[in-house]
Parts: structure tokens; C-alpha cells; sequence
């Protein structure tokens, strides 16, 4: 029997879940009870999703379409108080990344999901990488590196009234480089952290935010957490690249490349594509239906990821990159800066900072305590800030 679904969050990113709907649909595998957004959306040729009903108000959906696993696709701020609406009417519940904007929430959430008796995925889709867990298996041995360099014009931040900013109507917003457009990459290093070893727990972050645009965030960012145990993983990614690079996480002399799933294991020459990842929604409905088949991305799984998150975005607002080290982009829309695509992956790959080298742009370290909670796997934090030091 066909699982009813219904998405909450139409339009945007929306589309990618809209054509899963309709080729699971086509499938017989699910029948989708209904659509909702705010604005109304235009059928789409991969998925016109013909006869489906359509709401403005999430609730009035709940109520007059009883679905069994509702998707929310929406800006993170409006996530707890959707999807607690979702499991007050005994859905099961597949929300986008991140699940939630503090581990306050995310605690919030998991007892309600606890109190419920209901199921919640959390959309981390690389999570279902099946290079992701070839490399697992692998267990690589040595410190952890994530670096990547992309493009985004100064039109990227008008998609969306959040987009580029710190708060919205005086609610924080989680947008950025690395807990955004590179989320599923950090994601992805915290499981292999935690996969190395009896749990990874990080105990300090130390971080640099940076701008290159008129926006309230960071387009360029730099990371590192130090575990209990003294295992690190350090991070440099941006949006102001000439030079693409795609994610890559980095275990010792093993790469994962993120989001092409590509692999190379500790001893080989090159990559090799890893085929295969295992939708979230199919694992749902499959859990459902078999829980002996675990769920790839449940709530639990992603606390880490919701702490450290909230860690940087409350972090003090981004240095700016001086026009000295930007250029235009060949293509226009923005500027880039000069030899960033290099200074990433010497991040990943050296484990010190820009503010730690001779980047000449670099700013400050902002340092945070990191103190685990063992009830949900969060952290809080106690901060510094500190003028640049060279270790």
C-alpha cells in the first residue's frame, strides 16, 4: 500500500523533494496527500504532480489531508514549530537540514519525538552516500580535513528574504558557507569523527568567519575542533572562488569527495565513483515498514552537527576581506579572492588557520569552549575571542 506524503515548503529547494514525490508516485510507492507553501508554485515538467491538493497554511493541510510522513522544506528558523505540528498529528516527520536552530531546540524536539512514538529523519542526503560508508568501513586512520571552493554571484543572496543574514524579524538564522551550501560536507567529517573512535566529543572550536560582500554572514569560513581525545578535524571552505574544489573531506591519505561521491582509499593512486545513495524518504518509508532497517540520518544522529552550527553562527560577525585581495569573477556577478581555492586546502591538509600562516587578509580566532551534554550528544559553549596568535 502506497504511503501518503505531503510537503511542507513547496517551492525553493522544495523542487528536489516534489520530484522525488512524483517518481516515487509514478511507482506506486507513495500517494501524495498534499502541497504547501506561502506563495503558490507552478507545476514543473519533472514533476507536475497533477490533481494534488494544494494549501497555503500548514496546519489546514494536517488537519484535511491526515498524511503519514510529512516533509519540511522550509527556512530553518520556522522548523520546531512546524514539526512539532506535524507530530501532534501522529505523522512521521523527514526535515530538511539543519533540523533546528539551537541544541535548546534540538532538544526540544527529540523529547517530543521521544513523546510521540513518531519517527523524524533529518534531510543530511550524503548520509546516504554509499562512498560515505565504503569509506566507514575502511576506518582510516589520521586527522580529519575538509576543504572546498565554490562560486555563488551576489544574486545568491537574494533568493530568499534569510539569505545572508544573522537574524530575521529578531529570530537567529543559520545561513553561511560551512553550515549551508557546505553542511552535508561537515556533516559528513563529524560521522567519520565519530566513527574513529569511541565517539568524538569536541571539546574547543576555534573559528574564523569571513565576508567578501555586503551580507551579514560569512562566504568564507575556517574551522577547527579538537576532540577529548585530541583528534581533530579542520575545515576551510568559501563561496568566493575563481577555482572550484569540490568538498573534500579528507582521513589521513583518504579522500571523499563531496557531492559526487567519489573515493580514494588510504594506498590508492585515484579516485573511483562509489555508485548508489539510498533517498531518505525510501529509508523512512522502509524503516516503517521494517525497522529492522536503520534509519540513515535519525534527529540523534545530527546533534552534533546543530551544536556546533549554533556555535558559529552566534560567533562575532565576520571579518571583511579587504578590496586589495579581491578580483572581479570571469564571469561577473562578485568578486573573488586572490588564491583562496589554495589557502583552503592548505587549511584541510595542515590543520592551521589563515590567521596561524602568512594570509595576509587574516583576522581574528574566535575560541569556544566546548563542554558535551550527554543527554543528546549537544554542547554548550563558553567563548573568547583572540587577537592572532601563532602557535
Amino acid at each position: 500500500m502506497a504511503t501518503r506524503v505531503a510537503l511542507i515548503g513547496a517551492g525553493g529547494h522544495g523542487l528536489s523533494h516534489r520530484r522525488t514525490l512524483q517518481r516515487l508516485s509514478d511507482a506506486g510507492t507513495v500517494e501524495v496527500a498534499g502541497l504547501c507553501d506561502r506563495q503558490p508554485v507552478d507545476p514543473h515538467p519533472d514533476a507536475p504532480l497533477p490533481g494534488v491538493p494544494f494549501y497555503r497554511d500548514h496546519r489546514e493541510l494536517l488537519a484535511g489531508e491526515r498524511p503519514e510522513i510529512v516533509i519540511v522544506c522550509t527556512p530553518p528558523h520556522t522548523h520546531l514549530a512546524i514539526a512539532l505540528d506535524v507530530l501532534a498529528v501522529g505523522a512521521d516527520l523527514l526535515l530538511e537540514k539543519p533540523p533546528v536552530m539551537s541544541s535548546f531546540e534540538h532538544d526540544r524536539l527529540a523529547e517530543a519525538v521521544a513523546g510521540s512514538g513518531r519517527l523524524c529523519q533529518v534531510g543530511f542526503q550524503a548520509l546516504g552516500s554509499a562512498a560515505l560508508a565504503e569509506l566507514c568501513a575502511a576506518a582510516p586512520a589520521g586527522p580529519i580535513g575538509v576543504s572546498g571552493a565554490w562560486w555563488r554571484p551576489d544574486s545568491y543572496y537574494d533568493r530568499a528574504p534569510w539569505a545572508g543574514r544573522r537574524a530575521v524579524d529578531g529570530r537567529p538564522v543559520l545561513d553561511g558557507a560551512l553550515v549551508n551550501p557546505f553542511a552535508h560536507a561537515l556533516m559528513q567529517a563529524l560521522v567519520l569523527a565519530d566513527e574513529g573512535g569511541p565517539g568524538f566529543r569536541p571539546v574547543r572550536m576555534e573559528l574564523e568567519r569571513y565576508r567578501t560582500r555586503p551580507i551579514e554572514t560569512d562566504d568564507t569560513t575556517f574551522l577547527r575542533l579538537t576532540g577529548n581525545d585530541g583528534r581533530r578535524v579542520t575545515v576551510g571552505v568559501t563561496l568566493a572562488s575563481a577555482v572550484f574544489i569540490a568538498g573534500e573531506i579528507r582521513v589521513g591519505d583518504a579522500v571523499l569527495e563531496y557531492p559526487t561521491d567519489r573515493l580514494r582509499l588510504s594506498g590508492q593512486a585515484g579516485f573511483q565513483r562509489v555508485p548508489g545513495r539510498t533517498g531518505l524518504l525510501e529509508n523512512l518509508i522502509e524503516h516503517r515498514r521494517d525497522p529492522r532497517t536503520p534509519l540513515l540520518a535519525p534527529l540523534a544522529r545530527t546533534g552534533l552537527f546543530t551544536a556546533v552550527a549554533e556555535a558559529i553562527v552566534r560567533a562575532p560577525a565576520p571579518s571583511v576581506i579587504g578590496d586589495g585581495w579581491l578580483a572581479p569573477h570571469p564571469d561577473g556577478g562578485g568578486r573573488v579572492v586572490t588564491g583562496i581555492d589554495e589557502i583552503v586546502r592548505e587549511v584541510a591538509e595542515t590543520d592551521r588557520l589563515p590567521s596561524e600562516t602568512r594570509v595576509p587578509w587574516a583576522g581574528e580566532v574566535h575560541r569556544t569552549v566546548v563542554e558535551p551534554r550527554p543527554a543528546s550528544g549537544a554542547v554548550s559553549t563558553g567563548v573568547e575571542t583572540a587577537r592572532r596568535t601563532s602557535r
